[in-house]
């Protein structure tokens, strides 16, 4: 048995604005999916440890207000919190320490979902 999480969607009304926001920030290159609807994943290598995930847009399915909160790996997440407004998003929380576990920065993204940025130092 692996880690809890094993995939993750974030749901976005904009896909184009949300690509921007997600690949700006986080520096990356989405992938689209041929899933039916309209899926960009991020990178993915199931040798890798961590969850695989992408961006959904689903007509009737609303984005932003939920309770679950998405935390990328990052090298020092005030970098990529620098970016964030840059790209659309706003800063709810910006980095603090969790003790010996690292530091993390709360954001919105354009479409109003909360994630997190994680990092060590």
């Amino acid at each position: 048995m692996g880690n809890a999480v094993c995939w993750f969607e974030i749901y976005v009304q904009d896909m184009q604005r949300a690509k921007a926001f997600y690949e700006g920030v986080l520096q990356v290159k989405l992938q689209q999916i041929p899933a039916g609807i309209e899926m960009w994943s991020f990178a993915m290598d199931d040798k890798l440890t961590g969850a695989g995930g992408a961006l959904v847009a689903v007509p009737g399915v609303a984005s932003g207000g939920s309770s679950t909160v998405v935390y990328f790996a990052c090298a020092d997440c005030a970098i990529e919190e620098a970016r964030v407004v840059g790209f659309g998003g706003i800063v709810t929380r910006s980095k603090m320490s969790i003790g010996e576990y690292g530091f993390v920065s709360l954001v919105k993204d354009p479409d109003g979902n909360q994630i997190g940025l994680f990092s060590q130092r």
